[in-house]
């Protein structure tokens, strides 16, 4: 198929050879805003099909030519997650058993309704929107394993790393990622995911820390239509869209204690209840957690459940900072420079000494990141290295203060990329007393972007 950019919206392709079922049917759709295209026969509608993938295929298994069950086995061979609803006037129980485990989405026997085909459209597309985003996502990580520096170097750090990564794929646990922010543990969970006997099923994200605390709930467990004000329609949950495959949540620690209480529960029973209904739907997923913080001391500080930790603590992995791996950061430096250069249209700069004095001296806070980020401002020519100002030797407390705090400042920008916002939060200070600080010390946060 030709891609997935109307498989995530309302696109409907409707066929059956009866002229009057394909209208009436195609309007009570198309009132409830989906686009229709409707076929009478299944091999144009095939065609249709392979070149630009719909969001469902609704069928009738009575047709001239090939039926419905041979118009699913065709689609499930191109695309096995392309819902399929099958109707028929001839139907009984084992050809809906037959429908369904052949791969049909739903099964609806003729007369239906029209409200029960628009509720089974619904939920397909609803299924086939997490499966496109899903697709995207995986994309993005298989590409990052691929190419992102998290996995590149030589140094003793990142070779464990590596083995250790793939002999933990290999075992279905749970697994809790430990690393500083931009050291790759994202690229770990992809990993962890892609090498493990789910890499077929989904990776399903979500990022703990970067939804309102009001709607966490909801994206991870899901909700029934009308479960809360708002909830217009059922939304299958990220858990229950992670059954068979992975669960990643990054920034676990950022997770509403109320939160952590049914995700104990999820982990230990690997059943789920969706908002607004008492059914309690069994998974099977891996959870790969991930964090910046010591997980262990949070929970002796009550930030975060003790028990809910040792669950997650089953096996650790923990990402190697970038100022541990030595000589990595000129291997890992000269990627990002070819990466940028290439991607900005410009010749690769020669590596000044400079920059290689940066390059050995900087502690990288950013880690990866924040490399990847200097590289790039090195190929477009915008600065050479990032340096303070000269300084006199060591003086009294006061002064090996104040250089302390400028440099700290500075390391945060930089990783932030100047967003003055960001850097207060990292550093735990109000943006009005960085902003005092930063004029203090003759920052700017355009030279950081």
């Amino acid at each position: 198929m030709s891609g997935d950019a109307d498989g995530a919206t309302g696109r409907v392709v409707f066929i059956d050879d009866e002229a009057e079922v394909r209208r009436a049917n195609g309007q009570s759709l198309e009132l409830e805003g989906f686009a229709v295209e409707a076929f009478a026969a299944a091999e144009p509608a095939l065609a249709a099909i392979l070149a630009v993938s719909p969001g469902v295929v609704v069928s009738d298994v009575r047709l001239p030519g090939l039926d419905g069950v041979g118009l699913l086995a065709r689609l499930q061979r191109v695309d096995p997650d392309l819902p399929v609803i099958l109707i028929t006037g001839h139907g009984d129980i084992r050809m809906a058993v037959a429908a369904m485990q052949g791969g049909a989405y739903d099964f609806l026997a003729k007369p239906y309704p029209a409200e029960a085909l628009v509720a089974s459209v619904r939920r397909a597309l609803e299924r086939r929107r997490l499966v496109v985003e899903n697709r995207a996502l995986r994309a993005r990580l298989d590409a990052a394993i691929e190419e992102d520096p998290a996995f590149l170097g030589d140094s003793p750090e990142i070779v464990r790393l590596r083995s250790l990564v793939r002999e933990v794929a290999r075992a279905d646990v749970d697994v809790l990622v430990s690393g500083e922010t931009g050291s790759g543990k994202e690229v770990v969970a992809g990993a962890l995911h892609r090498w493990s006997r789910r890499a077929a099923r989904n990776l399903v994200a979500m990022n703990c820390g970067a939804l309102p605390d009001s709607v966490v709930e909801s994206e991870l467990f899901g909700h029934e239509a009308g479960a809360f004000t708002g909830a217009l329609k059922r939304r299958v949950g990220r858990i229950e869209h992670a059954h068979g495959g992975t669960l990643f949540l990054d920034e676990i620690e950022s997770m509403p204690l109320t939160l952590q209480v049914k995700l104990l529960r999820v982990l230990q029973e690997r059943t789920v209840e969706p908002l607004g209904t008492n059914e309690v739907r069994p998974v099977d997923m891996r959870v790969v957690a991930a964090t910046k913080v010591d997980l262990g001391q949070a929970a002796a500080q009550g930030t975060f459940r003790d028990d809910l930790y040792h669950r997650l603590n089953v096996i650790t992995v923990a990402i190697p900072p970038l100022r541990d791996r030595g000589d990595d950061v000129m291997l890992l430096f000269q990627h990002f420079l070819r990466r940028a250069a290439e991607r900005f249209g410009k010749a690769v700069p020669p590596v000044t000494p400079a920059v290689r004095d940066h390059l050995r001296g900087h502690a990288w806070p950013g880690n990866v990141r924040e490399l990847g980020h200097f590289a790039e401002r090195c190929a477009l020519g915008l600065v050479e290295a990032p340096q303070a100002p000269p300084e006199a030797a060591p003086g009294g407390l006061a002064e090996q203060v104040d250089r302390f705090e400028r440099r700290l400042i500075r390391d945060e920008l930089l990783v932030a990329g100047g967003d003055v916002r960001a850097a207060a939060e990292a550093l735990g200070l109000p943006r009005k007393t960085l902003y005092d600080k930063m004029a203090r010390h003759g920052l700017t946060p355009g030279d950081y972007r």
